[in-house]
């Protein structure tokens, strides 16, 4: 069975937002896949902004962990 916009049933309360009980997880999966992937891309931006940011200043002079002690301890 077809409705008028070519759609089964099954699509047709998809596209309506009213899906049968069973496909909730699924509806869940997909939210969860979404938000994976925009927290991918902005991963991803945020590294190539930080990329350009190091290119666009000064060279890095440390020599180790910055955070490390520098006296005769930490040899």
């Amino acid at each position: 069975m077809h409705d008028e916009n070519n759609q089964t049933p099954n699509e047709a309360a998809a596209a309506a937002g009213k899906l049968e009980p069973g496909h909730e997880a699924e509806r869940q999966a997909e939210a969860r896949r979404l938000r994976a992937a925009k927290t991918l891309r902005d991963n991803l931006l945020r590294r190539k902004q930080q990329g350009r940011a190091r290119r666009a200043g000064a060279a890095d002079e440390t020599s180790g962990l910055p955070a490390a002690k520098t006296d005769e301890s930490a040899e």
